[in-house]
């Protein structure tokens, strides 16, 4: 068997870590930034984007800001973005914010070296790009997409009401910036969405099929961290928040190689249809996956538990342990106070035959432990009314 793995060429961890982008884009010989980011962290008050032009503007590195990133975002953006982009006459991106801002940067990106894929749509799985992106720094301001050392991005086709995920190699930020200066100031709310949206992956990254030794080693660490910070972090505490950061990175490092599931094959739609937040999504149907899953993961489980500090993880029967895992996970999102139904999120039940064909769809779909069936994933949706 071989495994590919795919990481960022240079990355930068820590406080402060975001003075080094001047130096190290002057090192690479660019001269003027694309920063891509959404409307509230171009707030002056609340100062995201000013930090970072303060940074350029001190090293005399010019930049254009573009702010038109959606939450979930769509086509429109991205399209948008390309036209800017080619106007302004930069030659590098800045992808700073969470999953929207860095996901649009990445298609943006991919769009201006590849403009056969113009229409953004047939980006949609693995697109058979030719060239690599223009070079993009990810910044990321939440701890839970992980975007800026994946090779995936997701985008909203609001013609038709879903969200599709493109997988390239070509998209991988050139350097990342992980600096928890700037997931500080996040909403409670965000911190609690983010962080599930980081505790699916690395759990999803941990149990698919196409995990290895040095994924597992990856996601396995993420999911000790996330259990042990997650619901601290979301509480004000700043230690807790920092590790967050570094979780979020580390699970990214391993499910952008080896893939995702069905929790995210079924967030999805609820995204693209009904707007759903997609941490919240991931949030409401971690949990009730991997009860559906639990039979079809091997040992897998207890070191889940473990991580979580289930004191027989490693002793008890091998079903209680796993059941010990799942509630471990519904535990810690009821603490966190994320809706545990569809129904909260605005579902109805006219909208469940969609959304089930959505799902078996999904790219993500495929890389779940236990095949599922679009019946299956029906029963699910119903199940979580």
């Amino acid at each position: 068997m071989v495994y590919r793995m795919i990481f960022n060429q240079e990355s930068y961890f820590g406080r402060g870590a975001v003075q080094n982008i001047p130096a190290v884009a002057k090192a690479h010989g660019f001269t003027k930034a694309f920063i891509v980011t959404d409307p509230t962290l171009a707030d002056p008050a609340v100062g995201t984007v000013e930090r970072i032009t303060k940074i350029l503007d001190e090293e005399e590195l010019p930049y254009e800001v573009f702010t038109n990133v959606k939450p979930n975002p769509p086509v429109e953006n991205v399209l948008d973005g390309v036209e800017k982009f080619k106007e302004s006459g930069a030659d590098f991106l800045i992808g700073l914010g969470g999953g929207s801002p860095q996901d649009t940067c990445k298609g943006i990106g991919i769009i201006v070296t590849n403009p056969e894929f113009g229409d953004v749509l047939s980006l949609e799985g693995v697109a058979d790009t030719k060239n690599p992106s223009v070079p993009i720094f990810g910044v990321p301001t939440t701890a839970g997409t992980a975007s800026e050392t994946t090779i995936n991005y997701v985008i909203t086709d609001t013609a038709n009401q879903r969200k599709f995920v493109a997988v390239d190699p070509h998209d991988i930020p050139v350097v990342a910036f992980v600096d928890p200066d700037l997931m500080d100031g996040m909403p409670r709310a965000l911190k609690v969405a983010t962080g599930l949206d980081a505790l699916t992956h690395a759990i999803e990254g941990f149990i698919t099929p196409g995990g290895w030794e040095l994924s597992d080693a990856l996601s396995l660490k993420a999911i000790e961290m996330i259990a042990q910070n997650l619901a601290k972090s979301a509480e004000g505490d700043v230690p807790a928040g920092e590790n967050m950061a570094y979780a979020s990175y580390i699970t990214g490092m391993a499910y952008s190689n080896v893939g995702l599931g069905l929790v995210h094959g079924m967030a999805h739609p609820l995204g693209g249809r009904l707007d759903v937040p997609h941490g919240v999504a991931n949030g409401i149907l971690l949990a009730p996956v991997m009860e559906y899953n639990k039979e079809y993961t091997g040992e897998k489980y207890r070191d889940i538990a473990h991580a979580f500090g289930v004191e027989d993880a490693y002793t008890g029967a091998l079903d209680v342990v796993r059941d010990e895992a799942v509630q471990a996970v519904r535990d810690l999102t009821a603490t966190l106070g994320n809706p545990t139904t569809i129904s909260e999120v605005g579902a109805t039940e006219a909208d469940l035959e969609l959304l089930a064909r959505d799902a078996f769809a999904d790219v993500c779909t495929p890389g779940n432990p236990r095949p599922a069936t679009e019946a299956d994933i029906l029963g699910m949706y119903t199940a979580l009314m």
